[in-house]
């Protein structure tokens, strides 16, 4: 799959560490808590593997598209508007960043959750201000059992590789990290 097309909203995807696959690794940083084995290429493919797919990978996590959660309706429609699509031939690079948050975070409640990622740390907020040059998508996969709670992936032109650094600073920086427990930020260019 050379891309993650929003169009599709519901399903579960598959994100293939391994030898080979459509996005080549520039560069796998463990920001906080256990890494991920190195891999020189990341497949993403709908749906979950078999058992002999998986057996060739160095690993998989398998996440799934869901409703969007922490916004109002005013942000939802206000990220529906500004926002770019994955999946675009021209974007040639890409990050997927699984993370897993503290069982403190999940303690919480969803006003709790939702007072940190957006009053205090700004989340939505940061994320529009580059929703016109950087794509996104969410994917969950707590709830599937798998060693991170998202996946996250973006994708970008090369020319923007240093306001999606911007972006993670800043996201990074906010009251809403202080619960990541594990992330690891894979840098990826487009094989074609």
């Amino acid at each position: 799959m050379q891309g993650i097309n929003r169009d599709t909203e519901a399903g579960i995807f598959s994100f293939i560490g391994s030898a080979r696959g459509s996005w080549k690794v520039q560069s796998m940083t463990t920001v906080t808590g256990r890494s991920l084995e190195y891999v020189s290429a990341i497949d993403v493919r709908a749906g979950e593997l078999n058992l002999i797919e998986k057996s060739s990978a160095a690993w998989v996590i398998t996440a799934a598209l869901s409703h969007a959660r922490y916004t109002t309706r005013k942000e939802k429609v206000e990220l529906a508007d500004s926002s770019l699509q994955t999946g675009n031939p021209d974007f040639d690079f890409a990050a997927m960043i699984p993370i897993k948050k503290s069982a403190e975070w999940w303690e919480m409640t969803q006003d709790e959750r939702r007072r940190i990622f957006e009053e205090d740390s700004r989340h939505i907020r940061n994320g529009l201000a580059y929703a016109g040059i950087i794509a996104r998508r969410l994917y969950h996969s707590k709830d599937r059992g798998e060693d991170f709670d998202f996946v996250t992936w973006f994708e970008f032109t090369s020319s923007h590789a240093n306001a999606f650094d911007t972006l993670c600073e800043l996201l990074r920086s906010s009251e809403e990290w202080k619960y990541v427990l594990r992330e690891i930020d894979i840098r990826l260019v487009r094989d074609n």
